[in-house]
């Protein structure tokens, strides 16, 4: 299978059986998805600079407060939770995802050493765990491709953190997993633009509320949501409050599905736990380049657009 051969569609297979078609490009980029681009792009804008404001309110300082009490705990949120997310896929019959089929024999075996070294409390044993969690995402690459296994690229994030812990590069571990569950997030979500006919059979068979709106605008709202989750995370705008609303949205977009949809992303909701309780930690976002708040808002909102652009046209190019 070439590198770049779309074998399989994550997320969306798990619930159809529809055959991809790829949706035109005039289409994709109707005025519904302008508009909301535009419309998220000024939003993010404004952001920036309402968020400070937002956290002078002392009920949001004590529950600030409250909350930095639990970073301490936050490498073992990741080493625990990363054992749970892949004894529980491996127990529903997957690896990483459940459209990734039970390995080999020989393979599970490294899957369960990977569980049990994560299960002792010993940088040693988590480091050994990375090692492996590499190995098997190389694993999975050779068994359906490149282009697909992008999906699940916060898995190499986690592995990349665990091998930093306790080591002079540790501080690095976090802004890893800002930047690799980041990515993955945008990449997934633009599926749901380059082919809506698969979540749109998702919405029509599974009843899925969509809470007044047509089916396809909803599609194109859904995708909007992972989408800025994923870019908040990479451009560094995501404090603690805001991480609570997204993830709270995001596990209520993602529960609509039922038990399959909390399995497969319940690896990602661990990871958005934990940047609840780190904050920005040591990472200087990007937007913090820019001094004066025109700079900060002109930034955010531009580069979005751009982020969005640059996903879409590479992921039409290569589906």
């Amino acid at each position: 299978m070439a590198v770049f051969g779309f074998g399989f569609y994550a997320h969306v297979k798990w619930f159809t059986e529809v055959k991809p078609v790829k949706e035109a490009l005039d289409a994709v980029m109707s005025p519904v998805f302008m508009g909301t681009a535009l419309a998220v792009a000024v939003l993010l804008a404004v952001l920036t600079q309402l968020l400070p404001t937002i956290m002078r309110i002392p009920a949001l300082q004590r529950m600030d407060r409250q909350v930095e009490r639990l970073r301490p705990w936050s490498f073992y949120i990741l080493q625990y939770g990363t054992a749970a997310a892949l004894a529980w896929s491996l127990a529903e019959g997957s690896m990483f995802a459940p459209e990734l089929p039970v390995p080999d024999y020989e393979v599970q075996i490294f899957l369960w050493a990977a569980i049990v070294l994560l299960l002792i409390p010993y940088h040693l044993a988590m480091k050994s765990a990375g090692v492996i969690l590499i190995g098997l995402y190389a694993y999975d690459i050779a068994q359906t491709s490149l282009f697909h296994m992008l999906d699940y690229g916060f898995y190499l994030a986690i592995a990349g953190a665990l091998l930093l812990y306790r080591t002079s590069w540790e501080k690095w571990a976090f802004p890893l997993l800002y930047l690799g569950t980041g990515l993955s997030l945008c990449w997934v979500a633009v599926e749901k633009w380059i082919f809506p006919a698969m979540s749109l059979d998702i919405v029509e068979h599974h009843h899925v509320p969509t809470f007044g709106f047509p089916a396809g605008t909803f599609i194109v709202l859904c995708a909007f949501i992972e989408f800025v989750v994923g870019y908040l995370l990479v451009v560094g705008i995501l404090n603690r409050l805001l991480s609570i609303v997204l993830t709270v949205i995001f596990i209520l977009t993602t529960m609509l599905f039922g038990y399959v949809e909390i399995v497969g992303h319940f690896m990602i909701h661990i990871v958005l736990i934990l940047f609840i309780v780190e904050g920005v930690s040591f990472y200087k976002p990007p937007v913090d380049m820019h001094r004066t708040r025109i700079d900060r808002m002109v930034f955010v909102a531009l580069n979005f657009l751009f982020v969005l652009a640059a996903y879409l046209l590479i992921y039409y190019k290569f589906a």
